[in-house]
């Protein structure tokens, strides 16, 4: 390893995950383009060397704190002058952050404070804009024609100091004229109100109530984002916001977004308040506020007034066709609607005590309300996922009906596409089941389950690239979930990018160390974790997850498994082989073929107790 000082530059683009959303294929194409036509070019120009690239960023180190800075305002401004002629909501705009600092160079990939600081300035960087570090402002002195914004201290995740932070003071930023152009339909699509709704606050006193609250936040933004006539920003960028204290204009201008809608849920026996209230981004004034002290039952017509309420504060018109679709409750029965978010939430525990729990919790809904789309589609999705890691006593035929069911009683249900993919795939069915998929995207293209279990799909199927692009999404659709990212790591693996793939476990153990405080009975982060950890050489914190996965759930097969792996990694052969043993009696079909099949039981393959596990495997 070498040690070294250097200006580090990080990048990403503002909105991605929203602007694959609107155009997947349209979006992957402009930004190649922009990179092979400005970006690459302008950090050749300035003698940079590009380090990593991501889906929707990279990292670059130069040698020159003057060239690092030159080089970003250059990139910032002509990617101004590039997006004058494309709609606002469509444009591809970067965050740029500049620091100075020490860096560790090893393996062509580069570590440390100085990287850590400058992926936190771009993060607070404006949409279009650069931020930089005091200490780059210091080594500039005058040598560029810039001015600067001193925005003082800040307090940037994981880093252990307040960092002073300066915006460079662009040219104003474009702004389409008022002209006959705003009379097109391109000019009405640009003129359309754009709204951010924050994570309602649980207000209940009980960490367990959560799933309520977030509940209802994601309804509003559903039915909001029915509407034609606004823009709404999808879950995965307004949840990144959760549990954080935010300043609503400095949200609004990170997100760009010209209206922010901000409350709070409290759930008590029978009762629910709900307070809501919608804030101009531009000048922090509220637009409209209200209250709701209304019956649990009433819950529905609140989420209808609430959107009806901001579809006239901003003077939108709504469609016959988007006022039927908003109106349209999925279930009339709010305890069936209670019973589903408590399942949905346990669902995404994703172990098989969870499943269980989740799949009563669905059943409780549907005993309620029969006609419960949402609830079979959940149902199949738990019995999938027993089925294919755990009990081989479900059936097959029971998970197809499930599905079926769900799509019988709401056919245009993006859930229940995704759910019927899933149970196809299941079945090894994998053509009938990318058609579900592929459905469930063009219904939902911010559909988690969509892209997890379509990933998954692919990579069963050998279709790693495929498995990449779609494990990339749901990462990006739920920035919450550990899975997709430690999942992504494997397939990374199998597609030798070792680069992308220590990235991949790096971000996964951050996700996972958040999942674990929250849920430390859970040992599915635990022993993903500690697979991760060993591959980043934190050999002592990888045995201590993989110990505490075992001391959870001692009896839980993918616990067993995936311990067996780490032991191989380490050297510890014999008690891999120990885990093998006495999980195999155990495991279903799926689980054998594994153990069979994957390369980190390669190194037990020439030792004499291997032909005992061929045995048990059969």
């Amino acid at each position: 390893m070498e040690r070294r000082l250097s200006a580090i530059l990080a990048a990403d683009v503002v909105g991605y995950s929203r602007l694959m959303g609107l155009d997947e294929g349209g979006t992957l194409s402009a930004l190649k383009t922009h990179r092979r036509d400005l970006v690459d070019g302008k950090i050749a120009e300035h003698q940079g060397r590009i380090v990593k690239l991501t889906g929707d960023g990279m990292l670059v180190e130069f040698q020159s704190v003057v060239n690092a800075v030159a080089c970003a305002t250059d990139i910032q401004r002509r990617m101004r002058e590039r997006n004058a002629d494309v709609q606002e909501e469509r444009r591809i705009e970067f965050r740029i952050g500049v620091n100075l600092g020490d860096i560790i160079f090893d393996d062509n990939d580069i570590y440390g404070d100085g990287v850590n600081v400058a992926a936190r300035i771009e993060s607070i960087a404006r949409p279009g804009g650069v931020a930089i570090s005091g200490t780059v402002r210091d080594h500039l002195g005058k040598n560029l024609d810039l001015d600067f914004e001193d925005t003082g201290e800040h307090e940037l995740k994981n880093i252990d100091r307040p960092v002073r932070v300066y915006h460079v003071a662009l040219a104003a930023p474009f702004r389409f004229e008022n002209s006959a152009a705003t009379a097109s339909p391109e000019g009405r699509e640009r003129e359309k109100p754009s709204i951010a709704v924050l994570p309602f606050t649980n207000m209940s006193g009980d960490p367990e109530q959560e799933y309520f609250s977030d509940g209802i936040t994601e309804d509003i933004i559903t039915d909001l984002s029915k509407i034609s006539g606004l823009h709404v920003l999808a879950r995965n960028t307004v949840f990144t916001y959760k549990g954080k204290a935010v300043k609503v204009q400095q949200v609004a201008r990170e997100l760009g977004v010209k209206f922010v809608l901000e409350g709070s849920v409290r759930k008590a026996g029978q009762r629910v308040r709900i307070t809501g209230q919608l804030i101009d981004g531009a000048d922090g004034g509220h637009v409209w506020a209200d209250r709701y002290d209304r019956e649990l039952t009433d819950i529905f017509a609140i989420q209808d007034e609430i959107t009806h309420t901001i579809v006239d504060q901003l003077k939108v018109k709504l469609l016959p066709a988007e006022k039927r679709a908003i109106k349209a409750a999925p279930t009339e029965n709010v305890e069936a609607y209670t019973y589903y978010l408590r399942g949905r939430e346990f669902f995404h525990r994703t172990s098989k005590t969870y499943y269980v729990l989740a799949k009563r919790m669905f059943g409780k809904a549907i005993e309620l309300d029969p006609l419960y789309a949402r609830a079979y589609a959940g149902i199949a999705d738990c019995d999938s996922f027993l089925f294919l890691n755990y009990d081989e006593k479900v059936s097959l035929e029971s998970i197809l009906a499930n599905s079926g069911k769900a799509l019988d009683i709401e056919s245009g249900l993006a859930e229940a596409h995704a759910s019927r993919g899933l149970a196809l795939s299941v079945g090894q069915r994998y053509e009938e089941a990318e058609k579900e998929f592929e459905q469930a995207i063009a219904s939902d293209p911010n559909l988690f389950e969509a892209h997890y279990f379509y990933a998954r799909a692919c990579y069963a199927q050998g279709k790693l690239k495929a498995a990449a692009h779609h494990y990339e999404r749901a990462a990006e659709i739920k920035p919450d979930d550990y899975q997709s990212v430690l999942l992504l790591m494997q397939v990374y693996r199998s597609l030798g990018r070792p680069e992308d793939e220590r990235d991949a476990a790096r971000r996964g153990v951050e996700r996972a160390e958040r999942e674990l405080a929250k849920y430390p009975e859970n040992p599915r982060p635990a022993y993903l974790g500690a697979n991760a950890l060993a591959l980043i050489g934190e050999t002592e914190r990888a045995k201590e997850w993989s110990a505490r996965a075992l001391a959870i759930d001692p009896d839980d097969l993918l616990t067993q498994y995936n311990t067996a792996c780490l032991c191989c990694h380490f050297g510890e052969f014999d008690r891999a082989f120990d885990l093998l043993e006495r999980l195999l009696p155990h495991a279903n079909h799926e689980t054998k073929a594994w153990v069979k099949q994957d390369s980190d039981f390669a190194p037990l393959h020439e030792h004499p107790r291997w032909q005992r596990v061929l045995e048990l495997a059969a």
